[in-house]
């Protein structure tokens, strides 16, 4: 999920889970509630060529978008009903993404990096690590930090186009046929100065922050993929399991997880947060509560797809049983299963 306002850059293709040959909490026919069967119905009639709700979406989104924000706060049930709408629809990728796209997380990853210190390195593995902005973003936030903290990075992504872009490190400040957002404009003239050299309209990423980085392809979804990959101090899986049906995204965290050292830490935002908050509470992980507000408001993308995308993020609810484990995007890994 990559852009302002827009699912974003490809990571992993998302597939259509049929569910007849499903089973389990995400199940998308068997055992729905009759609500959301309703919905079902709805989303696929056809007045005129128009689906009348998909009318009364984009109505009702052009109204809430309008709304001061002191507004909205009231109304969030309504919200809450609106996404669980959305959420049903079709998921598909798209392109775009951003250098530091969440400050605050970037801040957390330095410090559990820190917290894992070992010889000779700690070892960091990004999936859908897409054009390298996150990794690129990564390492320099750690060598900010943490200047002294060596560190190697497994750089994950299924598709070969998008690693041979992040294995160049060279990028346009305008937008591309690859990259459709301006993927700089999140930072500083000063870190642009810092990370790149500029030739022209292009930017380079220095040779000092290319190194330790292996670029690998590969499939979170993979079974096998613990077994090539290893296991890691840090696992970062950002941004594209929200593209996946819960069904699936639900199977993908659980064998992403596998990838983490034990004591090691999870970091996992850009997903239904319903799924994760599931996926977390049945494998007993620790969630990690520092920055974890700044962290859940860090990208203010997802904050304002809610509640009108399916990829969007709702407010930080502080009365909900459940909100400490169900707004943490960092987990720490005791025991792999």
């Amino acid at each position: 999920m990559r852009g302002g306002g827009r699912p974003g850059l490809l990571r992993q293709p998302s597939r259509r889970v049929n569910g007849n040959s499903t089973t389990g909490p995400w199940n998308r026919t068997r055992g729905r509630p009759g609500a959301l069967r309703v919905i079902d119905r709805m989303m696929s009639q056809r007045i005129l060529g128009k689906s009348p709700l998909g009318v009364y979406l984009r109505l009702s989104e052009w109204i809430w978008q309008r709304l001061p924000l002191p507004t909205r706060t009231p109304l969030s049930a309504y919200g809450h009903l609106m996404h669980s709408v959305v959420r049903h629809g079709d998921r598909r990728q798209w392109f775009g993404t951003y250098f530091f796209r969440n400050r605050p997380q970037l801040q957390l990853i330095s410090d559990l990096a820190e917290l894992r210190r070992r010889t000779p390195a700690v070892r960091i593995a990004v999936l859908g690590c897409s054009v390298g902005a996150e990794v690129y973003s990564i390492l320099w936030s750690i060598h900010s930090r943490h200047p002294d903290l060596r560190v190697v990075i497994d750089a994950v992504d299924i598709s070969d186009e998008v690693l041979e872009v992040a294995r160049q490190g060279v990028y346009s400040r305008a937008v591309s046929d690859l990259v459709l957002e301006p993927i700089f404009e999140r930072m500083t003239e000063g870190e642009i100065r810092e990370m790149f050299d500029a030739q022209g309209d292009r930017l380079s990423v220095k040779p000092w922050l290319r190194e330790g980085i292996v670029w690998r392809r590969g499939d979170a979804r993979d079974p096998q993929i613990v077994n090539v990959l290893g296991r890691h101090d840090l696992v970062v899986a950002n941004d594209f399991l929200c593209h996946m049906e819960p069904v699936e995204a639900d199977r993908s965290l659980r064998n992403i997880a596998r990838l983490v050292d034990p004591g090691g830490y999870l970091v996992v935002s850009g997903i239904d947060i319903d799924v994760r908050t599931h996926v977390a509470k049945a494998l007993w992980w620790k969630p990690v509560p520092q920055l974890m507000k700044d962290i859940h408001d860090g990208d203010r993308s997802l904050r304002l797809g809610w509640p009108w995308k399916y990829w969007g993020l709702e407010p930080f609810d502080r009365s909900r049983p459940d909100w400490r484990i169900r707004y943490a995007s960092a987990f720490q890994i005791k025991e792999t299963r």
